[in-house]
């Protein structure tokens, strides 16, 4: 029994579970927003299910393909998936039965969703390909995560609307943005491996400009997203508190370097968190 459960935390760590707060926040904006409020336990669980499998499946597969490229980071060093505590063996198999899961759970969803659930699965598992060759591998992981909406509405009414396109694009910016600002731990490694990234090619003050202007972009597209959808003022109220998030992130990284971890994890995990809160009191006020 303690083997089974010290895997199962070895598991957890591989795909850092906690980090999913950032995707689910927003698929579940889209479902409340397309449902005009609750969308049904059938729909929530299905959602659920979606959206954990799919990102283990993203996460295991990246961990598998870059285990070689961590063991060369003192950062990634202590990976489950580099000191020997989980095989490359188990890592395809999990990534394997995620990939299954994800593909079962769409065909119960709609028959939209199942026709989207390969080509999802290979948009997001492209991400550990783009650094080997090309530096606009953080835009293709804020893409992975701007699906996330994009499935929310499909779920829940069969179709995409020109809101649920300004909410992606702006998660899209959002994730691409701060992936810059956590990127730049491992400027120096990425130059030495000869990894594709903007701040091994464009340098840190440029890594913090493109950032910046990432996050403003969010803000804009966000904005258009409450516009498209008519909502109310905990709408707005959403989008000025992202904004803000956003800044306090800024702030925090350009003060103190040290400090990445708190602005990518907290902030950020907060920041996805309010604004689905905001939402849920837009739908019922």
């Amino acid at each position: 029994m303690k083997d089974l459960i010290q895997k199962l935390k070895d598991f957890n760590e591989l795909v850092a579970f906690s980090h999913s707060v950032f995707s689910l926040p927003f698929i579940f904006i889209a479902m409340i927003v397309a449902a005009s409020g609750w969308f049904g336990w059938g729909l929530l669980l299905l959602g659920l299910f979606a959206a954990l499998s799919a990102r283990n499946f993203a996460m295991g597969l990246n961990r598998y393909l870059d285990r070689d490229i961590d063991a060369l980071n003192e950062r990634t060093i202590n990976r489950p998936s580099v000191d020997g505590r989980i095989t490359p063996s188990q890592m395809l198999l999990f990534t394997i039965i995620n990939a299954l899961i994800f593909i079962i759970v769409a065909y119960f969803v709609n028959d939209l969703a199942f026709i989207l659930s390969v080509p999802i699965l290979f948009i997001i598992g492209s991400y550990s390909y783009f650094k080997r060759f090309s530096f606009l591998a953080h835009i293709i992981l804020g893409i992975s995560l701007a699906l996330a909406p994009l499935a929310g509405v499909v779920a829940v009414s069969e179709t995409i609307y020109l809101w649920t396109v300004y909410l992606s694009i702006g998660v899209m910016f959002w994730v691409a943005g701060f992936d810059l600002l956590y990127s730049l731990q491992d400027i120096e490694v990425d130059k030495k491996l000869g990894l594709h990234s903007i701040p091994s090619k464009f340098g840190e003050k440029n890594t913090f400009l493109i950032s910046k202007v990432f996050h403003v972009l969010t803000v804009v597209f966000w904005l258009l997203f409450v516009v498209e959808a008519s909502l109310g003022i905990f709408g707005y109220i959403a989008v000025v508190f992202g904004a803000l998030m956003l800044s306090y992130e800024h702030y925090l990284v350009s003060k103190d370097f040290k400090k990445i971890d708190r602005a990518f994890f907290t902030v950020n995990g907060y920041l996805g968190i309010v604004f689905f809160i905001f939402i849920v009191l837009d739908s019922i006020f």
